[in-house]
């Protein structure tokens, strides 16, 4: 009977086990595909004009109303508007929070706001408003986010994403409820 040794350069350890799981991800994921960013894209359309949903939107402290997942907004700078803006937002995703600070780099009324995340986790943020037939409005969010490697890196982005995408859709089906709530009073009173 005779016993095989192992060399010091064949043991397994955690990170070549995590950079093999980070490899077997870049083969199965679609080419192009970034592990290490969450890439996310919800949109719905709403039955009032940009105007009117530029108006529910361009209130930053009102985001709380609607998405489920902003607890709290804090404005860093006097400005509350318009590009330059930051503001720290309290985040709470099920048991995980976090504060998101961003800054509006991108304003152009009743057609985009865009945001840097300067948080723990970094990225982008942009909401897109196109007109539609019928005075509706198409609203679109898009999410480009990268998770460092101390909350699971290119591991965490997917399912990230994916519960993003969810909470997202859910905070979607709120904005669109409140403006044609809105709306509809307005009208009508």
């Amino acid at each position: 009977m005779h016993s095989v040794e192992r060399s010091a350069c064949s043991i397994e350890t955690p990170w070549h086990s995590w950079m093999s799981l980070v490899s077997l991800m870049s083969h199965i994921l679609p080419k192009g595909y970034d592990t290490e960013m969450a890439r996310i894209r919800v949109a719905t359309t709403i039955s009032v004009p940009p105007k009117a949903v530029w108006a529910a939107i361009s209130d930053i402290s009102t985001h709380v109303d609607w998405m489920d997942d902003a607890v709290a907004i804090r404005f860093t700078t006097a400005r509350r508007q318009g590009v330059g803006t930051t503001f720290d937002c309290d985040t709470k995703v099920g048991p995980f929070s976090l504060v998101d600070r961003m800054t509006i780099t991108e304003w152009k009324p009743d057609k985009v706001m865009g945001v840097r995340h300067e948080g723990l986790v970094k990225g982008s943020g942009r909401f897109t408003l196109r007109r539609q037939r019928g005075g509706r409005t198409r609203f679109t969010w898009d999410e480009r986010l990268v998770v460092p490697w101390r909350l699971g890196g290119p591991i965490t982005a997917v399912p990230l994403a994916f519960i993003l995408r969810r909470v997202w859709r859910k905070n979607l089906t709120h904005l669109k409820a409140l403006v044609e709530r809105e709306s509809a009073c307005s009208s009508s009173g």
